[in-house]
C-alpha cells in the first residue's frame, strides 16, 4: 500500500483506526506477557521446579519481546509496518500453541519464551511508533488510550485465564491463547503507512551526499523521496541511511533517558511475575489474587488516558518530564511498603496505587522519546529504548526468585525493585537540574561577555565590537577624540 502524504501528523481521521490497533496489539501482547505469571504456580507445581528457573519463562519472554525491538523497527522502516506486525503475530502465536505440548521448562524457555517473544517483539514498538506519526496536538492521549490496551487486556484476561485454566489445564489455557494472539494479523492489516514532511526532509538529505550520481539525484528528485529509494541508492547511500537512523545514540538528553530506563525496567518486571505467589503466600485465595492483577490491570487503563489526557494540557504540556519522574518514583514507593501488606483489604490498595502510576509513566515512554529524538527517527528511537528493557527483563525476575529462596521471603526482592525505580526517578532529575544549572550558567556567562567593550579609534571614528555601548561611554569618547584632535 503506497503511503498517504501529508505535511504534518494529521492528529485524527485514521488516526483513530491506528490507535485502535495500537489498542489491540498492547492487548495482545503487554496483557498476554502479564497473565503469563497466573501460570507461574502451574508451572512450579507440574515440572516440580523453584522459583528462580521457573521465572526464567518470563523472563525470557521479556527480554525476547524488547532484546528483538530493534528488529522490529527495521523491518517497519525498510519493509512495512503491516508485514512485520501480521508477521510477529504468526510467530506468537506458533510459539504459544507449541507450548501447549511441552513437557520440559527447556521447551517452554524456547516456544513460550523466544519465539513468542520474538513475535511481541515485531508487532510492539512498529505499532507504538505508528501513533507518533498520525498524532502531535493529542499525541498523550492517543498514547494514552493505545497503552491502555495493556491494562484492559490484563483486567479481562486474567481471570480468563484463571477460569480456563480451572477448565481446561494449562495446556488447554495456553492453546486458546495462541488462537486468540493471531488478532495480531488483524491489527497489522489496520497500519496504513503515511509520509511527513519531517521524513522527507530527511531523505533530502541524501541527495546533497557527494556519492550520489548525478544522474541518480535527477531520478531522485522525478519521483516523491518518501518512497522506497531502496533499488536507485548505492550501497554506501544506504549505509549512511542506516546510520543516520541511529545518531540519537550519541545524545546526552538520551544517554541519560537510557541509562534510567534500565533501572526502572529491572524494578518493574518482578511485580507482575511475583505479585500473585506473593497473594497466594499470604492467605489470599486464587481468585481474590487473580483479581489483584484484573484491578492493577483496569487502574492501569486509568492511569493511561487520564495521565496522557492531563500531560497534553498547556499547563502540564511542558513539564512532562517531571510527570513521567513523578510517577517512576511513585511506584518504587508502593514497592517499598509492599512486604508489609499481607491481607487482601491491604493489597487492593496497592494494586490501585501501583496499576494507575504503571499506566501513567507507560504512557509517557514514547511521548519523552519522541520529545528528544523527533518525529522522524521515533521508530529506530523506541526500538532501542524498549531493547534496554531486556537485559534487566531477563535478569530481574530470576534475580528476584533467588532472594525469596535464599531469605524464605518476598521482602528483599521488593525492596530491591523499588529502590531501583526511586533511582532511576532520581537520575532524571538531577540530569535536569544539572542541565538547567549549566544552561544559567551560559547565560550569566554571554551576559559578562557582552558588558566587556572593545573600543579603538584610527583618530577619528571610534569603533565597537559589539556596537553596545550606552550613552555615556559616546559621549566620554567624543571628548577624548576632539582633545586628540586638537593637539
Amino acid at each position: 500500500m503506497a503511503p498517504a502524504r501529508h505535511g504534518g501528523p494529521p492528529d485524527g481521521g485514521w488516526g483513530w483506526m491506528i490507535v485502535a490497533g495500537c489498542f489491540l496489539v498492547t492487548i495482545c501482547t503487554r496483557a498476554v506477557t502479564r497473565c503469563i505469571s497466573i501460570f507461574f504456580v502451574e508451572f512450579q507445581a507440574y515440572f516440580g521446579q523453584d522459583y528462580a528457573r521457573t521465572a526464567w519463562i518470563h523472563s525470557i519472554v521479556d527480554c525476547a519481546t524488547m532484546l528483538c525491538a530493534p528488529l522490529g523497527s527495521l523491518i517497519s522502516n525498510h519493509v512495512s509496518c503491516q508485514v512485520g506486525i501480521m508477521l510477529g503475530g504468526l510467530l506468537a502465536s506458533t510459539g504459544l500453541i507449541l507450548s501447549s505440548f511441552a513437557t520440559s521448562l527447556e521447551h517452554l524457555y524456547l516456544s513460550l519464551g523466544v519465539l513468542t517473544g520474538l513475535g511481541f517483539a515485531l508487532c510492539y514498538s512498529p505499532a507504538i511508533a505508528m501513533v507518533g506519526k498520525y498524532f502531535n496536538k493529542r499525541k498523550a492521549l492517543a498514547y494514552g488510550i493505545a497503552m491502555s490496551g495493556s491494562g484492559i487486556g490484563t483486567f479481562i484476561l486474567a481471570p480468563v485465564v484463571q477460569l480456563l485454566i480451572e477448565q481446561f489445564s494449562w495446556r488447554g489455557a495456553l492453546l486458546i491463547l495462541g488462537g486468540f494472539v493471531l488478532n495480531l494479523c488483524v491489527c497489522g492489516a489496520l497500519m496504513r503507512p503515511i509520509s511527513l514532511k519531517e521524513d522527507c526532509k530527511t531523505a533530502s538529505e541524501f541527495l546533497e551526499q557527494k556519492y550520489v550520481p548525478e544522474t541518480e539525484k535527477q531520478d531522485l528528485k522525478q519521483m516523491s523521496l518518501c518512497s522506497p529509494l531502496i533499488k536507485l541508492w548505492p550501497h554506501e547511500c544506504l549505509c549512511y541511511c542506516s546510520w543516520k537512523e541511529y545518531d540519537f545514540l550519541l545524545m546526552p538528553s538520551f544517554m541519560v533517558l537510557a541509562v534510567s530506563i534500565l533501572f526502572m525496567a529491572y524494578g518493574c518486571s518482578p511485580l507482575f511475575v511475583y505479585l500473585v505467589p506473593y497473594a497466594l503466600s499470604v492467605g489470599v485465595s486464587h481468585h481474590q489474587a487473580a483479581f489483584l492483577m484484573s484491578i492493577l490491570g483496569v487502574i492501569d487503563i486509568i492511569g493511561n488516558v487520564t495521565f496522557g489526557w492531563l500531560t497534553d494540557r498547556r499547563c502540564l504540556k511542558k513539564h512532562r518530564y517531571f510527570c513521567y519522574l513523578f510517577a517512576v518514583g511513585m511506584d518504587g514507593l508502593c514497592c517499598l511498603f509492599l512486604p508489609v501488606l499481607q491481607s487482601f483489604p491491604l493489597l487492593v490498595p496497592f494494586s490501585f496505587t501501583f496499576g494507575y502510576f504503571d499506566g501513567a509513566y507507560v504512557t509517557l515512554i514514547p511521548v519523552m522519546t519522541a520529545d528528544v529524538v523527533g518525529t522522524s527517527l521515533l521508530s529506530s528511537a523506541l526500538g532501542v529504548v524498549y531493547f534496554l528493557h531486556a537485559i534487566p527483563y531477563l535478569v530481574s525476575p530470576p534475580v528476584a526468585g533467588w532472594l525469596v529462596d535464599t531469605t524464605g521471603s518476598y521482602t528483599a526482592s521488593f525492596l530491591l525493585c523499588g529502590f531501583s525505580m526511586i533511582f532511576s526517578s532520581a537520575l532524571l532529575c538531577f540530569a535536569r537540574l544539572a542541565k538547567k544549572i549549566k544552561r544559567t550558567h551560559l547565560r550569566s556567562l554571554a551576559g559578562n561577555t557582552a558588558l566587556k567593550q572593545h573600543i579603538w579609534t584610527n583618530g577619528t571614528i571610534a569603533y565597537s565590537v559589539t556596537a553596545e555601548l550606552d550613552q555615556r561611554d559616546v559621549e566620554v569618547l567624543a571628548v577624548d577624540t576632539n582633545s586628540y584632535s586638537n593637539r
